[in-house]
């Protein structure tokens, strides 16, 4: 196989893992090369996407390689999250951004715990949308990435501070107001 090959598997491999990101050593053993060929196609590919206007790059923290949007490029997001014929976040969107502003950091695994599904496509228009940002790794047994909110989360909501986020329990009693109101109607 070419080297050509081997990058377009590379890239794919990297689109198809999304923010968890892949280890050397997992590129490695799905690739079938050793450390030094795949680090040789890592640098290659970052540098065709740094060398181009493509809207990617290559990331890499602590041993774990991913895909990820050009920082540059997210006010661009946020306009088109802002523009009105974009639909707002949904349900499940506002959802999570709600549990990760206040469980903040946050992992996927915990956040998985309390929704009970999947949130990778959720997670991945909020990281787009700069909504939420990496937040270092877990200290736990394969330390998993965790999440925050973002200084673009406070401008979308009109807060300043995340201390300005109502407490969960006005949260609680307006969801009881509400579903108060429903049983009587």
């Amino acid at each position: 196989m070419g080297h050509e090959h081997f990058l377009g598997i590379l890239e794919g491999l990297l689109f198809a893992v999304g923010d968890e990101g892949v280890s050397l050593e997992q590129l490695t053993e799905v690739i079938e090369l050793g450390k030094y060929e795949v680090e040789v196609l890592i640098g290659q590919l970052r540098d065709r996407y740094e060398k181009t206007d493509y809207g990617l790059a290559i990331s890499e923290l602590a041993g774990v390689y991913k895909m990820v949007t050009k920082k540059d490029h997210a006010p661009y997001f946020k306009k088109l999250l802002e523009s009105p014929g974009q639909k707002m976040l949904s349900t499940a969107a506002l959802e999570v951004l709600a549990i990760i502003a206040y469980k903040q950091p946050i992992t996927r695994g915990e956040l998985e715990a309390i929704r009970g599904v999947s949130n990778d496509s959720i997670m991945k228009k909020l990281l787009l949308f700069d909504l939420i940002e990496e937040a270092g790794r877990a200290n736990t047994p394969g330390r998993a990435m965790r999440f925050r909110t973002t200084d673009s989360f406070l401008d979308y909501f009109g807060i300043k501070t995340i201390e300005e986020l109502p407490e969960i329990n006005e949260v609680e009693m307006l969801e009881e107001a509400d579903e108060e109101v429903t049983l009587f109607r």
